[in-house]
């Protein structure tokens, strides 16, 4: 576990960082000059980012919600962390099941700094935080975070919530996915959202370009490429949607058909 006060570290304040801007999206004041400058301009392009931020963080919650109480899932993988935002994934899951463990996984050098914001659950419960990359997926999984606080022979919840379309072509992010799901056991689950082209949202092409002189550059895909991402598992009900859609708690919110993330959760057999 990398400690955040064990050795410097370099928060690139004069680089964009995704997560910053995730921040900066959900209201958050874990951000800079230059990550605002730029979140603007992707909300100027698209105003209905703040939205999304905020309806992709509902999906995971209900999500991990459903799985704790419905599905009986007590372990989490979550890859791609991002800056600590209450409620934390780890507080929904313990919020049901207070002995649910939970591994953190982030390589962003801000989330670095939170580290232990994030190492806060209940007595019953275990988390734990690992600092990689998902492009290597088998190093995490060979990690001393994963082996020791997760058993990789009972289910798991393996969380790509808004990752992979950081993830360009060349990094072959399906064989990451791949890497990550043959690890696990039956009845373990995938869940991801991703940013779609299967809306009508406007301004795109503008977003793409503004990430692509951030941290980390935008690949959207479309559902179809999406879906592809759950192969050999069985999609819960109602199958890949927009975030908003995916089972709703109440009344979809004002634009939501403009949001252009599109989530799921498929079961391994």
């Amino acid at each position: 576990m990398t400690e955040s006060g064990s050795t410097p570290v370099d928060l690139k304040t004069d680089i964009p960082h995704s997560a910053r801007l995730y921040d900066y999206y959900l209201g958050g004041k874990d951000n800079f000059p230059v990550d605002r400058e730029a979140a603007e301009k992707v909300i100027a392009a698209a105003p209905e980012a703040p939205l999304m931020a905020r309806e992709n963080r509902g999906f995971m919650h209900r999500a991990v919600g459903h799985l704790t109480s419905e599905g009986g899932i007590r372990q989490f993988l979550d890859i791609g962390t991002g800056i600590p935002t209450s409620p934390n994934l780890h507080e929904v899951a313990q919020g049901t099941a207070p002995d649910a463990r939970v591994v953190y996984t982030d390589n962003d050098p801000i989330v670095l700094v939170h580290a232990r914001a994030l190492l806060a659950g209940t007595p019953q419960g275990r988390i734990a935080y690992l600092d990689a990359d998902v492009r290597d997926p088998v190093g995490i999984l060979a990690s001393s975070e994963v082996r020791d606080c997760l058993d990789l022979t009972q289910p798991v919840a393996l969380c790509l919530v808004s990752i992979l379309h950081f993830i360009a072509d060349d990094d072959d992010p399906y064989g990451i996915v791949r890497t990550l799901v043959d690890a696990l056991a039956p009845g373990s689950y995938l869940v991801l959202s991703h940013a779609t082209t299967d809306t009508q949202a406007r301004g795109v092409s503008d977003v793409v370009s503004t990430y692509g002189r951030s941290s980390s550059s935008l690949t959207v895909r479309s559902n179809s490429q999406i879906m592809a991402f759950f192969d050999g598992l069985d999609m819960l009900e109602p199958g890949l949607t927009l975030v908003p859609a995916w089972r709703p708690t109440g009344d979809l919110p004002k634009g939501h058909e403009l949001v252009w993330i599109a989530g799921g959760v498929g079961r391994l057999p």
